[in-house]
């Protein structure tokens, strides 16, 4: 039981969290505030840890389900539970139907537009898995899909969308669309052989750190745009001045002929990254609203 209870952690990369869940609380704040003039109360707040809970869980079971034969051929990814025969596929199946009902569960305790938007959450959620079979934008796909949990959390608490919230969809989903080139990097030769669809495979390595560098430019110049349309201050400026920093250096210790730094670069950086940008804004609002 614990083997298994291990294996659905693994597979849906609950460490993964730290890029996505620090964002979806800054949407709910940044929202709440911006929008009420006060923080989300913590009934919402629970909701829509269950509803990103449900939205991760859903993505990452779709994902294992619709490229295990890809994973199975990858030495990197062939230890996973599926292909390995941790887990079965009826399991996982099984696991993404809950996982959907928690996300629709939280999205009718939230709000009426948190429901309307559940079949693009949906769309996107699937899709995705697919788009490496045929185009090298799966990489902004991703970005899209993973950057809806921000976005999710302004919804939750506004029950509307105005021009900060998606300054702060786009400027998040560059960002994720930026490391996850970088990650990417290292299935470069299996992606070439097997037809998988990246940046990387592509382009080749030294073309895709550019683009990586490039997307996150327009990640910093969204947070910057953020500071002004969100009426932010000092706190919040403080944090994005470090968090460019953070994405400089991220793309520093990478160079084409060095790649041994990936794997700090992809996880390392960008969970300090969210958790910078999360403590600023927070320390902002709080302030902002005592």
């Amino acid at each position: 039981m614990f083997k298994k209870i291990g294996a659905y952690l693994e597979m849906i990369k609950i460490e993964h969290t730290l890029f996505t869940l620090p964002f979806a609380f800054m949407g709910a704040l940044l929202g709440s505030v911006t929008v009420h003039g006060t923080l989300p109360s913590w009934a919402q707040i629970g909701w829509i840890v269950m509803a990103l809970f449900g939205a991760r869980s859903a993505a990452f079971g779709l994902n294992r389900i619709i490229d295990q034969v890809i994973d199975k051929k990858n030495p990197r990814t062939a230890n996973r539970a599926i292909p390995a025969g941790i887990l079965k596929t009826m399991e996982v199946f099984v696991f993404t139907i809950v996982s959907f009902i928690l996300l629709f569960w939280a999205a009718f305790e939230l709000t009426p537009l948190s429901v309307k938007l559940l079949p693009i959450a949906v769309f996107m959620l699937v899709i995705y898995s697919y788009t490496k079979r045929f185009t090298w934008l799966c990489h902004v796909v991703l970005g899209l899909t993973t950057s809806l949990a921000a976005l999710g959390g302004w919804v939750a608490v506004t029950n509307s969308v105005d021009s900060s919230a998606l300054i702060f969809y786009i400027t998040l989903s560059f960002w994720t669309a930026g490391f996850d080139i970088i990650y990417a990097i290292q299935d470069i030769e299996f992606d070439k052989k097997e037809g998988v669809y990246s940046i990387p495979a592509r382009f080749g390595i030294q073309v895709s750190l550019k683009i990586a560098r490039v997307f996150h430019v327009i990640t910093a110049i969204g947070f910057i745009t953020l500071y002004f349309t969100a009426s932010l201050h000092w706190w919040y400026l403080v944090g994005i001045i470090i968090s460019c920093g953070i994405l400089i250096y991220e793309h520093f210790i990478l160079s084409p002929n060095d790649m041994s730094k990936l794997q700090t670069s992809f996880f390392t950086m960008n969970s300090v990254l969210s958790i910078v940008v999360f403590t600023f804004t927070l320390i902002e609002l709080v302030v902002q609203t005592a």
